[in-house]
């Protein structure tokens, strides 16, 4: 028998120490002039890479999302009646339960597939023959596949919309959504053309940007944002941190990325550290990066914030959660509202939710 503690349980709940109240969104909110045109563009549309989009495009996105998340409470849930196939081929805790928790709080139904093994691809039925069936049973999927051509097979045979949640060491464009949406609500003027150039910020990102699918994406999602960075610095002692072609893209985009190797060197003068460790490899995943470790001993900034995608393995230490540096939970919970907006106007329903013309009203 397990001896409870009276103590523990009288309690009332409170947010954790160092993540209570940091979530800002009210702030985002309105520091944002509301232009529905670049949302109603994404109706009816596939989401498969971050290059699929633009400043504007993410700048409303994270407006509706931090409107969602100022508040929570719906009068009219625009997603009553629709239902979403939410296939998960690979293992996933955040990312599937917050892609249902977004569609559940819009009002939804959900259908769950949580193992290749319970459908026909036991069978050997190709991703085209599934994608076929998947158009009679819901209205938009989200896909994770450890392989990354997958979601790419079941384009031609889609007639619904399909959400790329993680395909191999590809890409994973709605997490890099929730971690810029994060990095927005920190410092809303960040949203602004205008950004003076003293006010703009270094990222530190612990990673391998040709191996794992969430720097990948983040990184091309920066690149929208080049205006407000002044430097990317990616900390890794890996070999091939590019895939051929990769770095010359970000330059493109207008973002100054330079490698370094020296984490403590580097971290006193970053705003921003994003880490991760884990790249997926087909039906596994290896650990990358773990001589590159976080803790509160590390010289961080002060202000600075670190990001994490989660789950965290030793990279991250648990001695920081209580501290104001970590955005991590916040950048966890904030993903749930980026994954609203995004749905929301995926469906055609962006007029449930905000005024919009009459043209292109679903």
């Amino acid at each position: 028998m397990v001896e409870t503690n009276d103590a523990q349980l009288d309690r009332p709940l409170q947010p954790k120490d160092g993540t209570a109240g940091i979530e800002r969104p009210k702030a985002l909110l309105d520091s944002l002039p509301e232009d529905p045109r670049p949302l109603m563009t994404l109706s009816s549309r596939h989401v498969v890479s971050s290059r699929q989009f633009d400043r504007e495009t993410l700048v409303q996105l994270f407006r509706l999302a931090a409107q969602y998340e100022s508040t929570p409470a719906l009068l009219h849930p625009p997603l009553a009646g629709k239902i979403l196939i939410s296939a998960f081929y690979e293992p996933s805790t955040r990312t599937r339960l917050s892609f249902e928790s977004a569609w559940h709080r819009l009002g939804g139904d959900i259908m769950s597939i949580t193992d290749p093994k319970s459908t026909g691809m036991a069978k050997g039925e190709s991703l085209a023959d599934i994608a076929e069936m998947f158009n009679n049973y819901g209205d938009v999927i989200v896909l994770r596949n450890n392989e990354g051509p997958a979601i790419y097979e079941m384009l031609d045979s889609l007639r619904i919309p399909i959400i790329n949640a993680g395909n191999g060491i590809d890409e994973h464009p709605t997490q890099a959504m929730a971690d810029v949406y994060t990095i927005m609500k920190w410092r809303p003027e960040l949203a602004r053309t205008d950004l003076p150039a003293g006010q703009r910020i270094r990222i530190g990102i612990i990673g391998v940007p040709s191996r794992m699918r969430t720097v990948r994406s983040l990184l091309l999602t920066l690149g929208c944002f080049a205006h407000a960075i002044e430097e990317v610095v990616i900390l890794s002692r890996e070999d091939n941190l590019f895939d051929e072609g990769q770095a010359e893209e970000l330059g493109g985009a207008g973002l100054k990325v330079r490698v370094a190797t020296d984490l403590d060197g580097e971290l006193p003068s970053l705003d921003v550290v994003y880490i991760n460790a884990i790249a997926w490899v087909g039906d596994t995943f290896e650990a990358m990066g773990m001589d590159m470790r976080l803790s509160a001993a590390s010289p961080l900034k002060k202000g600075a914030i670190v990001l994490h995608p989660l789950a965290r393995g030793e990279e991250l230490s648990t001695d920081l959660d209580k501290t104001p540096h970590n955005w991590y939970f916040a950048q966890a919970r904030g993903a749930v509202f980026i994954r609203m907006a995004l749905l929301t106007c995926m469906v055609r329903r962006i007029s449930e939710v905000m005024d919009v013309p009459d043209v292109g009203r679903g």
